[in-house]
């Protein structure tokens, strides 16, 4: 079992600050990620707004103009913060609010502080450029970027007492990470292939004809881009059917906040599945007010007890 307990009775000024400094950040930023943590109690809600302003800073550095070897070298300096973080040595006078945030969370939830180590790792094979032939290299890279989040999230959630199958819990977050990850690479693909990278594995583009990229509002000439799309909505399909094996054991409003994310994403795969070169022509979103009405069924538990549902079946 995991055990989250925010044991602090009292937060400082200074700590109220920087979590709201990283809410702040988190709000303006996150877009879907802000529909599910806002359904999670205080305590709960301010420490994955820490995780997520960390975690945004080590994107930022990725996603920005600097040279390769700067944002390498920025990378392991945030990498050096957070050695700070895990050692106890920032204070609640530190001038990073994201710092003192995340460790204040750090103190009083089981975050598993090595999961940001692997962000940054996986950003950094962004900045190197790496492509993927397999399926298994990219789904190494997607535990790092993505699968890393779901098990720094679980530190904040924690398991309910007696969950049947709890030990297995890390796994779950992980694989459901994997799913919302593989579902960004189908949405982005065009957006990623202007910014001259390449996630799909190698492999899967040349099966069906995809080799020669995505530069343009039309798939390949002569490719099965329609076929290349739904043999990774399979594979993404899998692997939320896995991952959502983690939300019965979570708490109502934990398990809500991940229903809601994780909705919000299938809800993304489900418009890609019906019109695959839409991610062609522009960014494929759900509206607000779809956001909305996912989060209040992950509130109201209708898509926790339905995943419990499918999931006895499973394995019965």
């Amino acid at each position: 079992m995991i055990r989250a307990v925010d044991s602090s009775p009292h937060v400082s000024a200074p700590v109220l600050a920087a979590y709201s400094y990283c809410e702040a950040v988190t709000g303006q930023q996150a877009r879907n990620f802000a529909y599910g943590i806002r359904l999670l109690p205080t305590p709960k809600r301010r420490a994955m707004s820490a995780l997520y302003a960390f975690s945004r800073r080590v994107d930022d550095i990725g996603d920005g103009a600097l040279d390769g070897d700067v944002k390498a070298a920025r990378l392991e300096e945030t990498r050096a913060l957070l050695a700070r973080v895990r050692a106890g040595e920032v204070e609640e006078d530190d001038t990073d609010p994201v710092a003192v945030a995340l460790a204040h969370a750090a103190r009083n939830f089981p975050i598993p502080l090595g999961g940001l180590d692997e962000l940054i790792d996986g950003v950094l094979m962004d900045v190197r450029g790496e492509t993927y032939e397999t399926w298994d290299e990219l789904k190494a890279y997607c535990r790092c970027v993505a699968g890393a989040i779901g098990r720094l999230s679980l530190g904040v959630f924690g398991t309910e007492p007696g969950a049947r199958g709890a030990e297995r819990a890390p796994e779950y977050a992980d694989t459901l990470g994997l799913a919302l990850q593989l579902t960004n690479i189908l949405r982005d693909v065009r957006e990623d292939a202007a910014g001259g990278r390449v996630y799909l594995p190698a492999d899967d583009l040349a099966k069906f004809g995809c080799s020669a990229g995505f530069d343009g509002p039309r798939p390949p000439e002569g490719s099965d881009f329609v076929g290349l799309v739904h043999f990774e909505v399979r594979r993404a399909r899998t692997l939320f059917a896995e991952g959502y094996r983690l939300l019965p054991m979570l708490d109502r409003r934990s398990g809500a906040c991940v229903a809601a994310m994780a909705g919000i994403y299938r809800r993304l795969l489900d418009r890609i599945e019906r019109d695959p070169e839409a991610v062609l022509r522009g960014r494929v979103s759900l509206p607000g007010r779809e956001k909305a009405y996912v989060a209040v069924r992950g509130l109201s538990g209708l898509d926790t007890r339905h995943v419990s549902r499918l999931t006895v079946r499973r394995q019965v």
